[in-house]
């Protein structure tokens, strides 16, 4: 058996609590340091109380197609499904290394659709060494419409993070996207049907994002969610992303008008931790998943 067992109690809270707030409850093992394999993964997310897990491509796409049914239906029973996948092709670097790694992207993206995965996100630098923005902007719109082509054509869809901190801004010679409205103009210029975005309550913060940002948005425009605290004390323009806190933790951010904004326009995605704490990092993985756990619930708690 991929899953361990669990107690119908323990789902059907997890299930009443998806329901109150309308959006999934998305564990990212790596993204607070626990070390996992995809089974482990799932039944991590049934032992506390997640909706959903990453998607792991490589391990999906070896599976028979017997022992996909019988995780998938699994997964159904214990009520947990997919959140999301990584985007693996590098188009960060030359346009070598771009066409060599997008070979064996189509492959991937069917195996994941044939699991029943439905979004892959990835996340988009903020700074250049050699390219000045127009250049850089353009080169991202060409290689990113060749990967949403190909999800497009599975059905899938694409979202893209914007990264805030003035901090990484600055970090190499030629600023690139770092808000909310350039964001918007790189998924028009890419222009195919699934693209939309991955928001992060850190990003919205650190690039002086709003409240009224995100209500121009609809709930089509977003791809999945990163629920995430500030340290405090430390100017906004002063913040460095390695060091997040839990949702809810500080207070530094707004975390009930962020998620409030998603509830009023209707999103129901994925909504994952993803701190890049030390403290948390430092855990065992029971005490790291308890506290994510935790800390979403919290910060769910603001809104109802």
């Amino acid at each position: 058996m991929f899953l361990a067992a669990a107690g119908a109690a323990g789902f059907a809270s997890r299930a009443a609590l998806a329901r109150s707030h309308g959006m999934m409850l998305h564990l990212s093992c790596g993204a607070v340091g626990v070390k996992a394999t995809q089974p482990e993964a799932i039944a991590y997310a049934v032992k506390y109380g997640f909706d959903g897990v990453d998607a792991d491509a490589k391990f999906l796409a070896g599976l028979s197609d017997s022992d996909l049914k019988r995780l998938l239906s699994e997964m159904k029973s214990k009520n947990v499904g997919w959140a999301i996948a990584g985007m693996p092709v590098d188009f960060r670097k030359d346009d070598a290394a771009f066409a060599e790694s997008f070979k064996p992207f189509p492959a991937s993206v069917a195996a994941l659709k044939r699991a029943g995965v439905e979004r892959m996100t990835t996340w988009i630098a903020p700074a250049h060494a050699e390219l000045p923005y127009v250049a850089n902007f353009k080169t991202h719109a060409r290689r990113l419409r060749e990967v949403a082509k190909a999800l497009e054509g599975e059905g899938m869809r694409f979202g893209l993070e914007y990264v805030g901190p003035r901090t990484s801004l600055v970090s190499r010679k030629y600023p690139f996207i770092h808000t909310m409205a350039e964001m918007k103009e790189l998924l028009a210029e890419i222009g195919t049907s699934n693209m939309g975005f991955v928001l992060d309550s850190w990003h919205w913060y650190t690039a002086g994002d709003t409240k009224a940002d995100l209500l121009t948005l609809k709930a089509k425009d977003v791809v999945s969610v990163d629920l995430n605290d500030a340290p405090a004390g430390i100017p906004v323009e002063q913040q460095l992303d390695g060091k997040r806190e839990l949702p809810a933790s500080t207070g530094v951010i707004d975390v009930k008008g962020f998620l409030g904004a998603l509830k009023e326009i209707g999103y129901a995605g994925p909504v994952r931790v993803e701190p890049f704490n030390d403290a948390v990092r430092k855990l065992a993985p029971d005490q790291a998943l308890s506290a994510t756990k935790a800390a979403l619930d919290k910060a769910f708690a603001t809104v109802g």
